[in-house]
């Protein structure tokens, strides 16, 4: 694999990692909403290690990058939160395996692996009010925008970024099904999913950095 595309796996980790700490506040009062409150601190205690470790993952290679990530924030992030969120980067790190470069359709490929193993390992599916109503419908439209020949990295993150929000504002609507939240019944109704939104301002934090990534 080239060493552009592991530093910018590397930037991207680092992104992820600083993004979470700086909201942790933030996604605790979301998840607070109708939750326990420990969504912002159980992820900023993980990727504050992630960050710890970054500098000594291996550096062959994207997919090892992303396991080494992985095998962190299972380990390190309490409640539900670690084993869905480490099974998505094992699942992407295993995608990621065998390429190159990590292109767009690659991206895509490594965003159905961890939507798949989110729904299996959270026993979840669209429509339960979880990360998975912001995540799935996001991937959808990065998907077509790919297959309509977009190849812009910038453009393409623009608007999974987008497409993020504009689906987790929408997990307002939505009864929540899974996890502390279900408890709370129809008073989960008129407050966002904390892990949805946590993704979209992930995604719109990266989006904004991503010119200051390593060059290709």
């Amino acid at each position: 694999m080239s060493s552009a595309a592991v530093a910018t796996t590397r930037f991207t980790l680092a992104a992820i990692g600083a993004t979470v700490v700086e909201n942790e506040t933030y996604f605790g009062e979301l998840d607070a909403v109708v939750g326990d409150g420990d969504f912002g601190f159980s992820l900023a205690r993980g990727f504050e290690r992630v960050l710890e470790d970054l500098p000594g993952y291996p550096d062959e290679s994207s997919a090892a990058l992303l396991q080494a990530a992985a095998m962190t924030i299972s380990s390190r992030i309490g409640g539900t939160s670690g084993p869905i969120w480490g099974t998505a980067f094992l699942r992407a790190a295993t995608t990621a395996k065998g390429a190159d470069n990590l292109d767009p359709a690659r991206v895509v490929a490594m965003l159905r692996a961890a939507i798949a193993g989110i729904m299996t390992r959270g026993k979840a599916e669209v429509g339960d009010k979880t990360l998975l109503d912001a995540l799935v419908p996001a991937t959808d439209a990065l998907e077509v925008a790919v297959a309509a020949g977009e190849s812009d990295s910038q453009v393409l993150l623009d608007g999974f970024a987008a497409a993020l929000r504009q689906a987790a504002e929408k997990t307002s609507e939505l009864q929540a099904m899974r996890g502390r939240a279900s408890y709370s019944g129809v008073r989960s109704i008129g407050s966002p999913d904390a892990g949805a939104v946590a993704l979209a301002v992930i995604a719109e934090r990266l989006a904004e950095q991503w010119s200051a990534r390593p060059a290709e």
